[in-house]
């Protein structure tokens, strides 16, 4: 058994180009190309979104790649204008050599006391020996889904264009949000507004939220 951290990989974004492009997009609509400076972006696009003129947003996407449990996947998968593609437990068999012969889970963030995280960890630790003794019994992926809990580890790819990036952004690094989407949205909501400030310096967080919890950002 594995007991891992969740992480996000982000591509090294050039936030400046991406900014500029869609300075370049939006002023099609006012065929104002032409007043385009250096620096002209950053005033425009906080125009652009403080009058709520946001689908100009949607001409620059991100793709990031997280590994999360899936309680984590199952909240940010219902936000429909996000393109997913998910770590199969139908088809992924973890008893395999590929898989180290084990499941890998993610470590909780909101288990506070020694007591409450061991009762937790000898309950992973059960489910993968029955898993893993069902696999040898001849049990399918299909059927070894159905003991695995929401603390299992998986890996997604999710792309999202910049407008629905805001908005999945301010309501899962909200304080309301379950503790283990705040861990992977948090740093990756401070890495955009550091990358392009424009656009997502007024997007709220929960500046409560430990940061010793974040998840590790990966750049690639």
């Amino acid at each position: 058994m594995q007991i891992i951290k969740p992480w996000v990989e982000v591509p090294a974004i050039d936030g400046i180009k991406l900014m500029k492009n869609l300075e370049r997009a939006a002023k099609q609509c006012y065929r104002t190309q032409g007043n385009i400076k250096d620096d002209s972006y950053d005033h425009f696009l906080r125009n652009c979104i403080n009058r709520g003129h946001e689908s100009v947003l949607e001409h620059e996407k991100i793709t990031v790649r997280l590994k999360c449990d899936i309680g984590a996947y199952k909240d940010l998968t219902r936000h429909r204008h996000a393109s997913f593609s998910i770590e199969s437990t139908r088809y992924c068999n973890y008893s395999k050599e590929k898989f180290g012969n084990e499941i890998a889970f993610i470590e909780p963030c909101n288990m506070e006391t020694d007591a409450v995280y061991e009762m937790w960890k000898n309950c992973m630790e059960n489910i993968e020996q029955c898993y893993i003794k069902m696999a040898k019994e001849g049990a399918l992926p299909d059927q070894l889904r159905m003991i695995l809990p929401h603390s299992t580890a998986a890996e997604v790819v999710m792309t999202a264009n910049i407008r629905e990036w805001r908005h999945l952004l301010s309501l899962r690094a909200d304080s309301h949000t379950h503790p283990s989407i705040q861990q992977l949205m948090i740093p990756l909501l401070l890495y955009f507004k550091k990358e392009m400030p424009a656009l997502f310096d007024a997007v709220p967080y929960n500046e409560q939220f430990d940061s010793k919890k974040y998840a590790e950002i990966k750049l690639i």
